[in-house]
């Protein structure tokens, strides 16, 4: 059983870049063709192949983003677990992967929600909650043409139920910012806190 006053200061969440060079106009022409198909815009003589395509590269370019955020949460939770089985008040406490990334999602430690807005970053429960959930089915991200049209196109839903059923799996025991705290840095932050660190020993 966890002490409201015991608290433990956890390894550093770090996000590196998941942007391709083409990302932005991939996602911004993905969502034209979508308004498009829908009748919502004029389809300026584009064919639905044609629209489609363009829509499914931008979906894939967004399963791509998500896949490497959750590789980075996936890493952190496990770098946390290693945490706990060195640490012998922990050790029995039932606190698996799952417990971290619910602290991170559901139970979010203020400064973490702070900075991630100052990112502007205001979705990111449901943004961690789907790159986990697509972590939690690939080990390496396919190729659009080697995923079902059907889950491309919705596979924020598919993501959705992929976290949902990953953290059902096993019990464990969820946790609290009260007494787990972390730092959320990017990984070109980090980088020049490392630096500055060098420099001053």
């Amino acid at each position: 059983m966890i002490k409201p006053d015991q608290q433990w200061t956890l390894p550093p969440l770090i996000l590196h870049p998941f942007s391709e060079p083409s990302g932005p106009e991939k996602l911004l022409a993905s969502s034209r063709a979508s308004l498009m198909l829908q009748g919502l815009l004029p389809g300026e003589n584009y064919s639905v192949e044609e629209l489609e395509s363009t829509l499914f590269a931008g979906r894939h370019c967004e399963l791509s983003m998500l896949f490497y955020v959750g590789k980075d949460l996936a890493r952190w939770a496990v770098q946390c677990t290693e945490l706990v089985e060195r640490t012998e008040a922990l050790r029995q406490s039932g606190i698996r992967a799952e417990s971290f990334t619910h602290l991170l999602i559901e139970n979010t430690p203020k400064a973490v929600d702070e900075k991630l807005r100052r990112w502007g970053v205001y979705e990111y429960k449901t943004i961690f909650a789907r790159a986990l959930g697509l972590h939690a089915v690939f080990q390496v991200l396919p190729e659009c043409d080697a995923l079902d049209p059907e889950f491309v196109r919705f596979y924020h839903r598919f993501a959705d139920h992929m976290y949902a059923c990953r953290q059902q799996l096993f019990p464990f025991t969820p946790l609290h910012s009260v007494n787990f705290d972390f730092e959320l840095y990017s990984s070109a932050e980090y980088a020049q806190l490392l630096e500055s660190q060098w420099e001053r020993s």
